[in-house]
């Protein structure tokens, strides 16, 4: 398994987290995502993971990973 973290300095809320997590969780081959709203990071576990599918995830939610 592997692990990606990402900052998203826009992630304030429940909905944010609620929103990049039901994304992120979209994408092949991820397993687990924990938004951290204090530290403004999403971590990202799962097997192959695709960095570019991830950041249009993220993307997809209305945030940008840094």
């Amino acid at each position: 398994m592997t692990a990606i973290t990402y900052t998203v300095p826009d992630v304030s809320c429940a909905h944010c987290e609620r929103a990049v997590r039901d994304e992120v969780l979209a994408v092949a081959g991820v397993e687990a995502v924990d938004v951290d709203l204090h530290a403004k990071t999403v971590l990202v576990r799962g097997v192959d993971l695709d960095d570019a599918r991830l950041r249009a995830a993220i993307g997809d939610a209305g945030y940008e990973a840094a």
